[in-house]
């Protein structure tokens, strides 16, 4: 086969082209620091890096979940320990009243200090968060959950929110659940609404029983046992929706040191797909860097000795 000038210019030209094209690639890497910095690359490893890159987007969903989770469920509990604080003042209150010693300006006292209860308990179930939404509203976060009577006026629906991929866990009970309901155990013949339950007692206090006959005498007393099963009642009921909450504290943190764990094992997958090594990328740069300089010098020599030159 004969070879001519313009093969051997066009050898020496694709050499130094692809040589060059060889050296850039890997200066790209070393810049980036990205062995796959296009399809093209590595068309096998950039297809898996974008499911991983999904992956990794729905690890940071959930997380970013988790502490919106973890937020309301520590504004609730915060919240419903005051509550607890004030049902059990409350209960210090009625037990002082069944005292039947006091006068009828004792027991008008004890009426007001209970009125005073009552009044914190209704401004703590319609409490708001950070953002002036009603943490006790279900989904009307927009409007008090209970009207000035107590009666719940919120959603129906407590607010869920998913933290994991298989987990969706209650961030925000429902009013009614809290303070116009009673567990299973509750003693019976009791108010479920504790806001019902402190009216019916500041009411019998306001009577007064000094010169009452016998039937009167009674209903107060009776009305005031009542109040006293009904708080009974509301704080165990209270005390159980702070336990769940405390159960879904930490099983919030618990997937947070999971999901912790997911997304530095993703970061490695991702590394290992896609990120240069660096040993290995530097030695190929300077192997080609040293190639393209040996193709330069060949189509240099090569210039010197065409056949253009060897007939003169």
């Amino acid at each position: 086969m004969r070879v001519s000038t313009l093969m051997m210019y066009q050898q020496n030209m694709g050499g130094i082209t692809n040589s060059q094209s060889e050296w850039l690639k890997y200066g790209e890497q070393m810049s980036t620091g990205k062995r796959v910095n296009r399809a093209s690359d590595d068309p096998v490893a950039a297809s898996q890096a974008v499911v991983l890159s999904q992956a990794q987007a729905q690890t940071a969903q959930y997380a970013t979940a988790r502490t919106f989770a973890t937020q309301r469920v520590s504004t609730e509990e915060s919240t419903l320990k005051q509550v607890t604080t004030a049902i059990q003042a409350a209960q210090e209150k009625i037990v002082y009243a069944g005292n039947g010693t006091l006068s009828d300006d004792d027991r008008a006292s004890l009426a007001t200090d209970l009125q005073g209860i009552r009044d914190q308990i209704l401004n703590l179930a319609n409490s708001t968060d950070g953002n002036g939404r009603y943490i006790f509203a279900g989904y009307k976060t927009d409007t008090p959950p209970f009207d000035d009577t107590g009666k719940y006026v919120g959603g129906d629906i407590n607010v869920e929110q998913q933290v994991d991929s298989s987990r969706s866990m209650v961030i925000g009970h429902t009013g009614n659940l809290i303070f116009d309901h009673s567990t299973s155990n509750a003693k019976p013949d009791a108010d479920d609404n504790i806001f019902t339950a402190l009216d019916s007692a500041i009411a019998a206090l306001n009577i007064p029983v000094a010169d009452a006959d016998d039937a009167t005498k009674d209903k107060v007393t009776a009305d005031i046992d009542r109040t006293n099963r009904s708080l009974s009642n509301s704080l165990n009921n209270v005390l159980t929706v702070r336990a769940e909450l405390g159960t879904q504290l930490k099983e919030l943190e618990n997937l947070d040191a999971l999901g912790d764990d997911r997304k530095l094992a993703q970061s490695q997958q991702m590394s290992n797909l896609v990120d240069v090594d660096w040993n290995e990328t530097i030695s190929n740069y300077t192997m080609q860097q040293t190639a393209l300089q040996a193709a330069y010098k060949a189509f240099t020599d090569m210039q010197g000795m065409s056949l253009f030159q060897l007939n003169k």
